[in-house]
C-alpha cells in the first residue's frame, strides 16, 4: 500500500457514524472481492452496497486498491495477535485449551475471512502488493508453525511447513461451515481440530490424544 497522506488516513477526524461507515465499506468490500474478484469488482458495487454515493466512497479511501490494501493489512495485524496467543497457553497444553484457540481463529476469519479468501484467488495487478502478501503469509505460517514446534514433543523440522498444514486445515474447515454452508456443528469441527492440533504436539499424531 501507498505510503503518504490519502484519504483513508483522515479517518479519524470523524465521528462514530463515519467510523460505521468506514467498517461497512470494508467489510462489504471483503465480501464482494471473494464473489467477483478484485477486477470483477467495481467501486459502484461497493457503494450499492452500502447505499452510499460514489463521493462518499473517496471520503474514506483514495481507490480501490488502497482499500484492498488496507483489508490485506488489518487481516495480517489480527491473525498475528490470534497467533501470539499460544505464548497464553498452558504447559503442556490440553485440548481444551487448544480448542478455546481454535474458536478465537474462527472468530477472526469471521472478520477476515472473506478477505482472506478473496485475496487467494484474485489481486491487484500490483506486483509490490504481491510481494507483500507472500512475505506476510510465509511470516504467518512460520511463527505459527514455531510455536507448535516449540511444544512437540518431537520437533518438526520446518515449522513453516507446520504452520502452513495447521493454518490450511483451520481456514478450509471455516470456509465449509461458513460461507459453504455445510451442516456440520461449529464445536464438533473445532473440538477435531483441537485434538488434532494436541496429538501432533503430543508427538502421536492423533485425533484421539488428551
Amino acid at each position: 500500500m501507498a505510503t503518504g497522506t490519502t484519504a483513508g488516513d483522515n479517518f479519524v477526524k470523524y465521528g462514530p457514524r463515519a467510523l460505521r461507515t468506514r467498517q461497512a465499506i470494508l467489510t462489504v468490500a471483503g465480501g464482494l472481492f471473494l464473489e467477483r474478484g478484485y477486477a470483477g469488482t467495481r467501486i459502484s458495487n461497493i457503494t450499492s452496497a452500502c447505499g452510499i454515493s460514489r463521493a462518499g466512497f473517496y471520503t474514506y479511501f483514495r481507490d480501490k486498491r488502497e482499500l484492498f490494501g488496507l483489508l490485506a493489512e488489518n487481516a495480517y495485524g489480527a491473525i498475528l495477535d490470534v497467533i501470539s496467543t499460544w505464548d497464553t497457553l498452558p504447559r503442556p497444553c490440553a485440548v481444551d485449551d487448544v480448542a478455546a484457540w481454535v474458536r478465537a481463529y474462527f472468530t477472526f476469519m469471521d472478520t477476515h475471512g472473506a478477505f482472506i479468501f478473496a485475496s487467494s484467488q484474485s489481486w491487484p495487478d500490483d506486483p509490490r502488493l504481491r510481494a507483500a502478501s507472500t512475505r506476510r503469509q510465509l511470516r504467518v505460517a512460520h511463527l505459527l508453525g514455531a510455536h507448535l514446534r516449540g511444544r512437540q514433543a518431537d520437533p518438526t523440522g520446518a515449522p513453516e511447513a507446520l504452520g502452513l498444514a495447521a493454518l490450511a486445515m483451520l481456514d478450509r474447515s471455516w470456509y465449509r461451515c461458513h460461507t459453504d454452508g455445510l451442516p456440520v456443528h461449529d464445536e464438533d469441527v473445532v473440538g477435531t481440530i483441537a485434538r488434532l492440533i494436541r496429538g501432533l504436539l503430543a508427538g502421536t499424531g492423533s485425533p484421539q490424544a488428551k
